[in-house]
């Protein structure tokens, strides 16, 4: 790829190359810490919290996993004995936000790997692949929206989630990735739809090329 900050000799369509490199290479970054925090929400076992001060130990629900400071231990999550009478819901409804954060990886991940191609493809990529791009961004937010959603309604509804009890740092990074996602996906689409094409200017001759002629 050849950048110049001024445009010179008979180049074209310098603008729309430029600009839209810009957009999708910044937000390409800014993507790159949305799934930074989606991992994090994962491996960290902190969705909900509880912490007492009477006697001092805090407890915690991870996606895949729950500890306890009494024992300073973690353990696998839900486990079968979770999952027998009216647990059943619970256990049932934790494992599908598991998978839809799993989920949500590999539709970032494809999204990372749309970015790249883009990125080092030709003028028809730069110009064509917004769509898809912007698609699987939007998807990876909704399908992580949808998870918190799950985690927030659990929270608010399940009888385990007694006073005292917190959304904690997972879910805040659940929050904050969707909402970068969408965030990226709005800026792809709003470029693709506001700034020129790379066939939308032709430079003005200079006047040495003028006299030429």
């Amino acid at each position: 790829m050849d950048f110049h900050l001024v445009p010179h000799g008979t180049d074209r369509n310098y603008t729309g190359f430029f600009t839209k490199t810009i957009v999708y290479t910044g937000t390409l970054v800014i993507f790159l810490a949305s799934l930074g925090l989606t991992i994090a929400s994962i491996v960290v076992p902190k969705w909900v919290t509880y912490q007492s001060d009477k006697p001092n130990y805090d407890y915690s629900y991870g996606l895949h996993r729950r500890c306890s400071s009494i024992t300073d231990t973690c353990e696998s999550f839900p486990q079968r004995e979770d999952c027998h009478g009216e647990d059943r819901y619970f256990c049932s409804m934790w494992r599908s936000v598991g998978f839809l954060m799993s989920f949500a990886i590999v539709l970032q991940g494809i999204s990372v790997v749309t970015y790249l191609v883009i990125l080092s493809g030709g003028k028809r990529l730069r110009e064509n692949g917004w769509s898809f791009l912007s698609l699987m961004v939007g998807l990876s937010a909704i399908v992580q929206a949808a998870g918190m959603s799950i985690v927030a309604y659990l929270f608010d509804n399940e009888d385990r989630f007694f006073v005292g009890w917190k959304l904690d740092q997972s879910w805040v990074f659940c929050t904050v990735s969707w909402c970068i996602s969408l965030f990226c996906a709005g800026a792809v689409i709003l470029a693709a739809k506001v700034l020129p094409s790379e066939g939308g200017y032709e430079l003005i001759p200079d006047h040495d090329d003028l006299r030429i002629t």
